[in-house]
């Protein structure tokens, strides 16, 4: 305006706003904070009436935000209060687990004391030497033996990566081809095992160690080579043990009936083992049962997933630890009575949906899932049909299986 005057310019006259600025004696900190205001003096002022409710509207925006306020500092205060009582229990738990638990192994693994507190989950600091002792060593591998398959693994890459042609004795009958399509997949798998993370791509400061696990692992059992699902389950061993003791529970591990049959894509054990599941399937949810008859969900569609991973894929990766205790004291039941847990978590909203929709949900499971809501809901699981458990189901369905492929020439090819 200064610089108008001076050229001899008219200056332009005052916005109306301007004009209302200067009768208001400070700037309103928020809109709500308006209705305590009176009206500019180029308005009409608010009647009496009007005042009044706009004062009682404004002191009833005070209140519910002091409420909402004082409900926030109690959430908050409840979740302090909720972490300090976890933290304590962990911390008690690892003295308990140190100092009686794991000097005592043998004697006291299967007590009921140490299998209550089995159940509320083994601290993670601890959850290594846990996992190692209860999963065992029947294969008796050794340090010395994972460093030789390690080398043999990097032999076969450096000879692969060169274009180089070698067959080792171990692998006859397995083609170059095979084995190659292995280690790439491997590759492929490490990258995409939990992306979220970024500690198993490469560049991450666990990249090396799970391909080396798995490269290992296809040279202890070329028989079997390398399956997509493995690398979960030996990153969830990486992150509780060392390399070596790692490959030693990991090599152990699928040595385990039900993990061989499905890695080594068994047809006649896996349909025994979904059978079995489906036994206790009708037993425990019946309503379920028959609204996936109805929509012919079988178990496989979602079932291969959960037990390829362990559910470390589909759970939260803290979540599946906890499963993964369980499973290492309970063994493959567990598995199974955890997913009869999921279904009947989402029992009813599983039952409102049609065979996409379930298989669309059950494929992806909600990412903020409860541990104490599922592990709740998997205690009420009864894992007993007609005074029959587990092992006597699929062992009377194995049965019952051989007899009729025997009675079946048919079905023996």
């Amino acid at each position: 305006m200064e610089y108008e005057d001076k050229a001899g310019r008219p200056s332009r006259p005052p916005s109306p706003k301007q004009n209302v600025r200067k009768h208001l004696d400070f700037e309103p900190l928020s809109t709500t904070a308006l209705i305590l205001e009176d009206r500019p003096a180029n308005l009409p002022a608010k009647p009496a009436e009007e005042a009044q409710k706009h004062r009682q509207q404004y002191e009833e925006m005070v209140v519910q935000a002091k409420k909402r306020e004082l409900k926030e500092a109690q959430r908050r205060k409840k979740q302090l209060e909720e972490r300090c009582r976890l933290e304590e229990s962990i911390g008690n738990a690892v003295l308990t687990w140190n100092n009686e638990i794991l000097p005592n192994w043998e004697t006291m693994w299967c007590s009921r004391k140490v299998r209550d507190l089995w159940w509320q989950g083994i601290p993670p600091s601890v959850r290594g030497k846990v996992w190692s002792l209860a999963i065992g060593n029947e294969l008796n591998i050794t340090h010395e033996l994972f460093d030789i398959c390690l080398a043999r693994a990097k032999e076969r890459w450096r000879c692969f990566s060169t274009g180089g042609s070698e067959v080792e004795n171990e692998d006859a009958g397995f083609s170059a081809a095979d084995r190659e399509a292995s280690l790439e997949l491997i590759k492929l798998d490490i990258s995409r095992t939990f992306p979220n993370l970024c500690i198993f791509q490469q560049g991450g400061p666990y990249h090396d160690m799970l391909h080396s696990i798995l490269g290992a692992y296809t040279c202890y059992r070329p028989d079997v080579g390398y399956v997509q699902g493995m690398s979960f389950i030996a990153a969830v061993l990486i992150l509780n043990l060392d390399t070596a003791d790692a490959f030693i529970a990991f090599s152990n591990l699928l040595n385990k009936p039900c993990q061989m049959a499905f890695f080594r894509v068994d047809h006649g054990l896996m349909l025994t083992y979904f059978a079995a599941f489906e036994v206790f399937f009708e037993e425990n949810l019946p309503k379920l049962f028959a609204h996936f008859k109805k929509n012919n969900l079988t178990p496989d569609i979602y079932l291969i997933d959960w037990i390829f991973t362990l559910y470390s894929k589909s759970l939260p990766l803290d979540l599946a630890c906890r499963v993964w205790d369980v499973f290492c004291r309970d063994g493959e039941e567990f598995l199974f009575r955890t997913a009869l847990g999921l279904l009947k978590l989402f029992e009813d909203i599983l039952t409102k949906m049609d065979f996409i929709h379930i298989a669309q949900f059950l494929t992806r499971l909600p990412e903020d899932l409860p541990a104490e809501e599922l592990f709740a809901s998997i205690a009420t699981v009864q894992m007993q049909s007609r005074n029959k458990k587990w092992a006597q189901v699929l062992t009377a369905l194995q049965k019952d299986s051989r007899e009729m492929e025997k009675g079946s020439p048919s079905l023996r090819h």
